[in-house]
Protein backbone atom coordinates (compact mmCIF):
# COMPACT_ATOMS: atom_id res chain seq x y z
CA UNK A 1 0.00 0.00 0.00
CA UNK A 2 1.28 3.93 -1.16
CA UNK A 3 1.52 6.15 1.58
CA UNK A 4 1.23 3.45 4.35
CA UNK A 5 2.62 6.43 6.51
CA UNK A 6 0.29 8.67 6.33
CA UNK A 7 -2.54 6.69 6.64
CA UNK A 8 -1.16 5.88 9.96
CA UNK A 9 -0.78 9.31 11.11
CA UNK A 10 -4.88 9.31 10.27
CA UNK A 11 -5.35 6.52 12.51
CA UNK A 12 -2.75 7.59 14.63
CA UNK A 13 -6.02 9.14 16.84
CA UNK A 14 -9.72 8.67 16.89
CA UNK A 15 -11.61 8.67 13.87
CA UNK A 16 -15.46 8.23 13.16
CA UNK A 17 -15.16 5.24 10.87
CA UNK A 18 -17.27 3.44 8.45
CA UNK A 19 -16.66 0.16 7.19
CA UNK A 20 -18.59 -0.77 4.04
CA UNK A 21 -19.16 -4.09 2.05
CA UNK A 22 -20.64 -5.44 -1.28
CA UNK A 23 -24.66 -6.56 -1.67
CA UNK A 24 -25.61 -9.75 -0.64
CA UNK A 25 -22.78 -9.99 1.90
CA UNK A 26 -20.82 -13.25 1.69
CA UNK A 27 -18.32 -14.63 4.37
CA UNK A 28 -15.69 -12.82 3.56
CA UNK A 29 -17.42 -9.22 3.15
CA UNK A 30 -18.44 -9.97 6.87
CA UNK A 31 -15.50 -11.57 8.11
CA UNK A 32 -13.17 -8.83 6.65
CA UNK A 33 -15.66 -6.33 7.42
CA UNK A 34 -16.12 -7.33 11.43
CA UNK A 35 -12.67 -8.46 11.82
CA UNK A 36 -11.26 -4.56 11.04
CA UNK A 37 -14.28 -3.15 12.68
CA UNK A 38 -12.91 -5.06 15.99
CA UNK A 39 -9.48 -4.03 14.81
CA UNK A 40 -9.73 -0.62 14.81
CA UNK A 41 -12.41 -0.24 18.10
CA UNK A 42 -9.41 -1.60 20.25
CA UNK A 43 -7.32 1.58 19.07
CA UNK A 44 -9.88 3.87 19.94
CA UNK A 45 -11.80 4.57 17.38
CA UNK A 46 -15.64 4.47 16.23
CA UNK A 47 -16.31 1.94 13.98
CA UNK A 48 -19.66 1.06 12.22
CA UNK A 49 -19.99 -1.79 9.84
CA UNK A 50 -22.33 -0.71 6.19
CA UNK A 51 -23.96 -3.05 4.12
CA UNK A 52 -26.68 -2.47 1.42
CA UNK A 53 -28.45 -6.03 1.87
CA UNK A 54 -28.82 -8.31 4.55
CA UNK A 55 -26.06 -11.13 5.36
CA UNK A 56 -26.74 -14.93 4.84
CA UNK A 57 -27.78 -16.86 7.73
CA UNK A 58 -25.27 -19.24 8.14
CA UNK A 59 -23.67 -16.06 9.78
CA UNK A 60 -25.42 -15.34 12.52
CA UNK A 61 -23.48 -16.71 15.11
CA UNK A 62 -21.11 -14.47 14.69
CA UNK A 63 -20.01 -11.65 17.04
CA UNK A 64 -21.08 -8.26 16.89
CA UNK A 65 -23.01 -8.77 13.89
CA UNK A 66 -26.67 -7.71 14.71
CA UNK A 67 -25.04 -4.08 15.00
CA UNK A 68 -24.41 -4.26 10.84
CA UNK A 69 -26.54 -1.29 9.62
CA UNK A 70 -28.27 -2.67 6.79
CA UNK A 71 -29.36 0.02 4.11
CA UNK A 72 -32.37 -1.51 2.73
CA UNK A 73 -33.79 -2.08 6.15
CA UNK A 74 -32.54 1.40 7.87
CA UNK A 75 -31.55 3.69 5.23
CA UNK A 76 -31.59 6.66 7.34
CA UNK A 77 -29.18 5.87 10.21
CA UNK A 78 -26.78 4.40 7.09
CA UNK A 79 -27.22 8.06 5.93
CA UNK A 80 -26.10 9.38 9.35
CA UNK A 81 -23.23 6.94 9.64
CA UNK A 82 -21.49 8.18 6.21
CA UNK A 83 -22.30 11.56 6.86
CA UNK A 84 -20.84 11.59 10.19
CA UNK A 85 -17.83 9.50 9.25
CA UNK A 86 -13.81 10.56 8.93
CA UNK A 87 -12.92 7.44 7.01
CA UNK A 88 -14.77 4.96 4.78
CA UNK A 89 -13.11 1.44 4.26
CA UNK A 90 -14.21 -0.61 0.93
CA UNK A 91 -13.96 -3.92 1.93
CA UNK A 92 -13.91 -7.04 -0.68
CA UNK A 93 -15.91 -4.33 -3.35
CA UNK A 94 -13.03 -2.76 -6.52
CA UNK A 95 -16.04 -0.09 -7.42
CA UNK A 96 -18.78 1.92 -5.71
CA UNK A 97 -21.67 0.66 -7.88
CA UNK A 98 -21.27 -2.57 -5.80
CA UNK A 99 -22.62 -0.82 -2.93
CA UNK A 100 -25.29 0.48 -5.31
CA UNK A 101 -26.83 3.90 -3.47
CA UNK A 102 -24.38 3.25 -0.63
CA UNK A 103 -21.89 4.26 -3.37
CA UNK A 104 -23.35 7.53 -4.29
CA UNK A 105 -23.04 8.42 -0.75
CA UNK A 106 -19.44 7.42 0.01
CA UNK A 107 -18.69 9.35 -3.80
CA UNK A 108 -19.87 12.71 -2.36
CA UNK A 109 -18.88 12.38 1.09
CA UNK A 110 -15.79 14.43 1.99
CA UNK A 111 -13.97 11.45 3.66
CA UNK A 112 -10.77 9.66 3.00
CA UNK A 113 -11.35 6.51 1.46
CA UNK A 114 -9.81 3.55 1.90
CA UNK A 115 -9.98 0.50 -0.17
CA UNK A 116 -9.02 -3.32 1.06
CA UNK A 117 -9.94 -5.90 -1.62
CA UNK A 118 -8.90 -9.01 -4.20
CA UNK A 119 -10.77 -8.52 -7.65
CA UNK A 120 -9.80 -7.60 -10.39
CA UNK A 121 -9.43 -4.21 -12.29
CA UNK A 122 -10.07 -2.18 -9.23
CA UNK A 123 -11.73 1.45 -10.01
CA UNK A 124 -9.89 4.70 -9.09
CA UNK A 125 -11.97 5.87 -5.90
CA UNK A 126 -9.58 4.97 -2.74
CA UNK A 127 -7.34 7.49 -1.50
CA UNK A 128 -5.32 4.58 -0.31
CA UNK A 129 -5.21 1.08 -1.94
CA UNK A 130 -4.80 -2.52 -1.23
CA UNK A 131 -5.46 -4.63 -4.24
CA UNK A 132 -4.38 -8.08 -5.02
CA UNK A 133 -6.17 -10.58 -7.24
CA UNK A 134 -4.30 -12.94 -6.55
CA UNK A 135 -4.78 -12.81 -2.72
CA UNK A 136 -7.14 -15.99 -1.74
CA UNK A 137 -9.89 -13.27 0.06
CA UNK A 138 -9.66 -9.96 1.38
CA UNK A 139 -9.61 -11.42 4.84
CA UNK A 140 -6.45 -12.52 3.92
CA UNK A 141 -5.52 -9.00 3.34
CA UNK A 142 -6.82 -7.44 5.95
CA UNK A 143 -4.66 -9.89 7.94
CA UNK A 144 -2.10 -8.58 6.04
CA UNK A 145 -2.93 -4.93 6.19
CA UNK A 146 -2.91 -4.56 9.70
CA UNK A 147 -0.02 -6.90 10.45
CA UNK A 148 2.39 -5.76 8.04
CA UNK A 149 1.41 -2.40 6.43
CA UNK A 150 0.61 -1.30 10.43
CA UNK A 151 2.86 -3.25 12.16
CA UNK A 152 0.30 -4.30 14.69
CA UNK A 153 -0.27 -7.78 14.32
CA UNK A 154 -0.39 -7.59 18.50
CA UNK A 155 -3.01 -6.65 18.24
CA UNK A 156 -5.26 -9.01 16.36
CA UNK A 157 -7.32 -10.38 19.38
CA UNK A 158 -9.24 -13.99 18.94
CA UNK A 159 -12.48 -12.17 17.88
CA UNK A 160 -10.45 -10.63 14.97
CA UNK A 161 -8.76 -13.46 14.09
CA UNK A 162 -12.08 -15.73 14.05
CA UNK A 163 -13.59 -13.11 11.53
CA UNK A 164 -10.66 -13.23 9.27
CA UNK A 165 -10.66 -17.08 9.06
CA UNK A 166 -14.26 -16.84 8.62
CA UNK A 167 -13.88 -15.05 5.41
CA UNK A 168 -10.40 -16.78 4.40
CA UNK A 169 -12.35 -20.52 4.83
CA UNK A 170 -15.81 -19.41 2.57
CA UNK A 171 -13.28 -17.72 -0.08
CA UNK A 172 -11.81 -20.40 -0.65
CA UNK A 173 -14.35 -23.48 0.32
CA UNK A 174 -12.57 -24.69 2.65
CA UNK A 175 -9.21 -24.46 0.67
CA UNK A 176 -10.26 -25.75 -2.12
CA UNK A 177 -9.58 -22.31 -4.11
CA UNK A 178 -6.78 -19.70 -4.12
CA UNK A 179 -4.78 -21.51 -1.87
CA UNK A 180 -1.15 -20.58 -1.43
CA UNK A 181 2.09 -21.07 1.05
CA UNK A 182 1.45 -17.39 2.54
CA UNK A 183 -2.34 -17.94 3.08
CA UNK A 184 -1.31 -21.14 5.07
CA UNK A 185 1.31 -19.36 7.04
CA UNK A 186 -1.67 -16.71 7.96
CA UNK A 187 -4.21 -19.86 9.31
CA UNK A 188 -1.46 -21.04 10.85
CA UNK A 189 -0.86 -17.66 13.04
CA UNK A 190 -4.33 -17.67 13.32
CA UNK A 191 -4.65 -21.04 15.06
CA UNK A 192 -1.97 -20.08 17.06
CA UNK A 193 -3.64 -17.08 18.09
CA UNK A 194 -6.47 -19.90 19.64
CA UNK A 195 -8.58 -20.17 15.98
CA UNK A 196 -10.47 -23.45 16.50
CA UNK A 197 -10.84 -24.32 12.69
CA UNK A 198 -12.69 -27.26 13.07
CA UNK A 199 -15.60 -25.40 15.38
CA UNK A 200 -15.40 -22.41 12.33
CA UNK A 201 -15.62 -25.16 9.63
CA UNK A 202 -18.79 -26.72 11.91
CA UNK A 203 -20.44 -23.41 12.43
CA UNK A 204 -19.84 -22.15 8.75
CA UNK A 205 -20.82 -25.45 6.62
CA UNK A 206 -23.06 -27.64 8.61
CA UNK A 207 -25.99 -25.18 8.94
CA UNK A 208 -28.20 -26.06 6.99
CA UNK A 209 -32.29 -26.42 7.17
CA UNK A 210 -33.86 -28.67 5.78
CA UNK A 211 -35.34 -26.90 2.52
CA UNK A 212 -31.46 -26.44 1.75
CA UNK A 213 -30.99 -30.19 1.34
CA UNK A 214 -34.55 -30.38 -0.43
CA UNK A 215 -33.73 -27.62 -2.64
CA UNK A 216 -29.89 -28.70 -3.85
CA UNK A 217 -32.23 -32.67 -4.29
CA UNK A 218 -33.73 -30.58 -6.55
CA UNK A 219 -31.27 -28.16 -8.08
CA UNK A 220 -29.44 -31.80 -9.08
CA UNK A 221 -32.25 -33.88 -10.07
CA UNK A 222 -34.31 -31.42 -12.11
CA UNK A 223 -32.18 -28.51 -13.00
CA UNK A 224 -28.72 -29.39 -14.25
CA UNK A 225 -27.87 -29.71 -17.77
CA UNK A 226 -24.17 -31.11 -18.75
CA UNK A 227 -23.06 -30.05 -22.48
CA UNK A 228 -20.45 -32.26 -22.79
CA UNK A 229 -19.16 -31.07 -25.91
CA UNK A 230 -17.98 -27.87 -24.12
CA UNK A 231 -17.46 -29.44 -20.78
CA UNK A 232 -19.63 -27.34 -19.29
CA UNK A 233 -22.82 -27.83 -16.55
CA UNK A 234 -25.88 -25.47 -15.64
CA UNK A 235 -27.76 -25.07 -13.19
CA UNK A 236 -31.20 -22.59 -13.33
CA UNK A 237 -33.52 -21.79 -10.64
CA UNK A 238 -37.29 -20.25 -11.79
CA UNK A 239 -39.28 -17.97 -9.95
CA UNK A 240 -41.41 -21.04 -8.84
CA UNK A 241 -38.31 -22.75 -7.42
CA UNK A 242 -38.15 -20.01 -5.65
CA UNK A 243 -41.67 -19.70 -3.94
CA UNK A 244 -41.94 -23.43 -3.55
CA UNK A 245 -38.50 -23.89 -1.65
CA UNK A 246 -39.35 -20.27 0.16
CA UNK A 247 -35.38 -19.24 -1.31
CA UNK A 248 -34.02 -16.07 0.64
CA UNK A 249 -30.86 -14.79 1.02
CA UNK A 250 -28.22 -17.32 1.37
CA UNK A 251 -29.79 -20.67 0.56
CA UNK A 252 -28.03 -21.06 -3.28
CA UNK A 253 -24.85 -21.03 -1.61
CA UNK A 254 -21.96 -23.19 -2.89
CA UNK A 255 -24.56 -25.22 -4.86
CA UNK A 256 -22.96 -23.96 -8.58
CA UNK A 257 -19.55 -25.81 -6.76
CA UNK A 258 -21.55 -29.52 -7.09
CA UNK A 259 -21.19 -29.08 -11.24
CA UNK A 260 -17.35 -28.76 -10.91
CA UNK A 261 -17.36 -32.04 -9.06
CA UNK A 262 -18.25 -33.94 -12.30
CA UNK A 263 -15.14 -35.38 -13.71
CA UNK A 264 -14.28 -33.64 -17.15
CA UNK A 265 -16.46 -30.21 -16.20
CA UNK A 266 -14.38 -26.95 -16.72
CA UNK A 267 -17.25 -24.39 -16.32
CA UNK A 268 -20.31 -24.28 -14.04
CA UNK A 269 -23.13 -21.90 -14.49
CA UNK A 270 -25.72 -21.18 -11.45
CA UNK A 271 -28.75 -19.22 -13.02
CA UNK A 272 -31.22 -17.72 -11.09
CA UNK A 273 -34.54 -15.96 -12.15
CA UNK A 274 -35.57 -13.49 -9.58
CA UNK A 275 -38.78 -10.64 -9.90
CA UNK A 276 -36.59 -8.28 -12.35
CA UNK A 277 -33.78 -9.88 -13.31
CA UNK A 278 -31.89 -12.53 -13.85
CA UNK A 279 -28.28 -13.57 -12.09
CA UNK A 280 -25.65 -16.00 -12.87
CA UNK A 281 -23.23 -17.52 -11.02
CA UNK A 282 -20.19 -18.62 -12.89
CA UNK A 283 -16.85 -21.11 -11.50
CA UNK A 284 -14.18 -22.91 -13.74
CA UNK A 285 -11.07 -24.99 -13.00
CA UNK A 286 -7.55 -24.39 -13.83
CA UNK A 287 -6.50 -21.87 -16.33
CA UNK A 288 -10.45 -21.10 -17.87
CA UNK A 289 -11.41 -17.34 -16.99
CA UNK A 290 -15.01 -16.99 -16.04
CA UNK A 291 -14.08 -13.38 -15.54
CA UNK A 292 -14.03 -12.74 -18.96
CA UNK A 293 -17.38 -14.28 -20.31
CA UNK A 294 -18.89 -12.21 -17.15
CA UNK A 295 -17.75 -9.27 -17.69
CA UNK A 296 -17.97 -9.16 -21.32
CA UNK A 297 -21.25 -10.65 -21.59
CA UNK A 298 -23.37 -10.42 -17.99
CA UNK A 299 -22.51 -6.76 -17.04
CA UNK A 300 -19.95 -8.26 -14.09
CA UNK A 301 -16.99 -9.80 -12.86
CA UNK A 302 -14.81 -10.92 -10.03
CA UNK A 303 -12.29 -13.99 -10.46
CA UNK A 304 -10.76 -15.76 -13.00
CA UNK A 305 -12.46 -18.87 -11.14
CA UNK A 306 -15.68 -17.44 -9.96
CA UNK A 307 -17.40 -14.58 -10.65
CA UNK A 308 -20.86 -13.10 -11.78
CA UNK A 309 -22.93 -11.03 -13.20
CA UNK A 310 -26.34 -10.51 -14.50
CA UNK A 311 -29.35 -9.95 -17.63
CA UNK A 312 -32.24 -8.21 -18.28
CA UNK A 313 -33.34 -11.05 -20.60
CA UNK A 314 -35.91 -13.32 -18.80
CA UNK A 315 -34.48 -16.88 -17.81
CA UNK A 316 -35.00 -19.00 -21.15
CA UNK A 317 -33.41 -15.88 -23.34
CA UNK A 318 -30.46 -15.77 -20.52
CA UNK A 319 -30.04 -19.88 -20.62
CA UNK A 320 -29.80 -19.53 -24.55
CA UNK A 321 -28.19 -17.21 -25.14
CA UNK A 322 -25.55 -18.31 -22.40
CA UNK A 323 -25.12 -21.45 -24.75
CA UNK A 324 -24.34 -19.45 -27.86
CA UNK A 325 -21.41 -18.27 -26.19
CA UNK A 326 -19.79 -21.80 -26.05
CA UNK A 327 -19.04 -22.34 -29.17
CA UNK A 328 -16.62 -19.07 -28.99
CA UNK A 329 -15.25 -20.69 -26.02
CA UNK A 330 -14.90 -24.39 -27.01
CA UNK A 331 -11.18 -24.50 -27.63
CA UNK A 332 -10.09 -22.94 -24.10
CA UNK A 333 -13.06 -25.69 -22.78
CA UNK A 334 -11.82 -29.02 -23.89
CA UNK A 335 -7.97 -28.26 -23.95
Amino acid sequence: MENINTLKNILATPKKIVLTSHRNPDGDAIGSSLAMCHYLRTLGHTADIVVPSEYPDFLEWMPNIAEIAVYDLEKERVKDLIAEADIVFSLDYNDLDRIDKVGDMVKKADVTKVMIDHHLQPADFADFMLSEPSASSTCELVYEFISQHLDDKDKIDLKTAEAIMTGILTDTNSFKYSTSPKLFRIVADLIELGVDDYLLQDLIFNSLKQKNLRLLGHCLHNRMEILDEYNTGIIFLTKEDYADFDISRGDTEGIVNYLLKIRNIRMAAFVMEQPTIVKISLRSKGDFSVQQIAQKHFRGGGHRNASGGASFQGLRSTLRRFKELLPHYKEELTA
